[in-house]
């Protein structure tokens, strides 16, 4: 059974390429600096600060100034976990690593990045309300309430040539792309995520990415079994930001695989793996991110 333990690692590159590269919110794992871990939850994300220019003096030379490059340190508050079982019999029958990778994967699609993308879409409007920058969403003027929404957030940005990054619920989706209004303004562009170009839908050139709509309440209980809204959370019908505002952090902990003469109470594999996530936007970025909420 040594080659079950081997492909251990590979089933941990497997679980983070998916969550960057499957999840609505994996490029926000992007990010031009690295974050540097310290242990398990604690993680340091790197700041950078410039001084403005200065005048420049023939008998002094250029202004001085420096470069501030410091590392903050954030604690990871999603500390998740999962036991996989897989019967020896059906690993007998298709191979222990290829149903395990298979599982792993699956699990991956349907259970780990709707969580991870709950819980960010969440957060970030949580920072919107905080700075005042949600609107309430009215069905006939959808369309004008994202394009103000999206004029908002590349205001507040300063008209950089960063893309701008809307996520938008099923409703607000359908309203967009077959409105009368939106014939010709509506392109496709390539939208770079983790290693993959994916084709997203534009408007004014903010790329729109549609979110299930269990994944766009404002509330969330993070339970044994997975994640529901609260009772009295409230609709996020779509959040719009710089693509750069946000840092999604995440560490797949190391896969444990436990084979059949290792476990007691079965005749099953066990498949064990830890996951720790949050989302963080610096101080100086949480008044770019803008939300419409509302049924």
């Amino acid at each position: 059974m040594a080659n079950v333990f081997e492909h251990a690692n590979r089933y941990v590159n497997e679980l983070d390429k998916m969550i960057v590269q499957e999840s609505k919110v994996g490029f926000m794992a992007d990010g031009k600096f690295k974050t540097k871990f310290k242990g398990a939850k604690i993680v340091n994300i790197p700041q950078i600060d410039f001084d403005g220019l200065g005048s420049y003096s023939r008998e002094g030379g250029y202004s001085k100034g420096g470069t501030n490059f410091n590392y903050k340190s954030y604690e990871l508050t999603k500390e998740r976990s999962k036991q996989l079982v897989i019967d020896a019999q059906d690993a007998d029958e298709t191979g222990i690593s290829s149903l395990a990778g298979k599982i792993v994967g699956e699990y991956t699609r349907t259970k780990v990045n709707p969580e991870i993308d709950a819980y960010v879409m969440s957060k970030l409007c949580g920072i919107a309300q905080q700075k005042g920058n949600t609107e309430t969403y009215v069905a006939d003027k959808a369309v004008e309430l994202m394009l103000e929404c999206i004029n908002k957030a590349e205001a507040a940005s300063g008209y950089t040539n960063e893309q701008m990054v809307a996520f938008v619920d099923p409703v607000m989706y359908a309203a967009l792309m077959t409105s009368d209004k939106l014939q010709h303004s509506i392109t496709v562009s390539e939208f770079e995520q983790g290693a993959i170009d994916l084709k997203v839908k534009c408007i004014n050139g903010c790329a729109i990415i549609p979110v299930a709509a269990d994944r766009m309440r404002t509330e969330y209980n993070f339970t044994e079994t997975g994640f529901e809204a609260n009772a009295d959370a409230g609709f996020i019908k779509a959040i719009v930001l710089p693509k750069s505002a946000a840092s999604l952090v995440k560490k797949v902990d190391k896969v444990d695989i436990y084979t059949p003469d290792m476990v007691q109470d079965m005749d099953a594999y066990k498949i064990n793996f830890r996951l720790y996530y949050d989302c963080f936007v610096m101080e100086n970025k949480k008044n770019l991110i803008f939300a419409i909420c509302g049924e």
